[in-house]
């Protein structure tokens, strides 16, 4: 389960986010990509847009269901 509390700093505030436990495996990239993408320089995915409609928020959900390792949260603020 992702943690909050140590979620990376280039994720956009919001109920979506990455922590740092990414492996960056690029499936949620592959799976939103409008809202999800990679942090080069640190080699993980974070959250660059929050999702505003069901159809969008859907597709993060199932970014975050999928994450292998369970990298992505759906509690930050929002």
């Amino acid at each position: 389960m992702a943690n909050k509390a140590d979620k990376w700093e280039t994720n956009v505030s919001g109920k979506f986010y990455v922590d740092q436990q990414c492996i960056d495996c690029d499936l949620c990239r592959e799976t939103a990509p409008g809202f999800f993408t990679r942090h080069d320089d640190g080699g993980h995915s974070y959250v660059f847009k929050q999702p505003s409609t069901q159809e969008e928020i859907d597709q993060c959900m199932e970014a975050l269901e999928g994450c292998p390792v369970e990298a992505i949260g759906s509690d930050g603020e929002e």
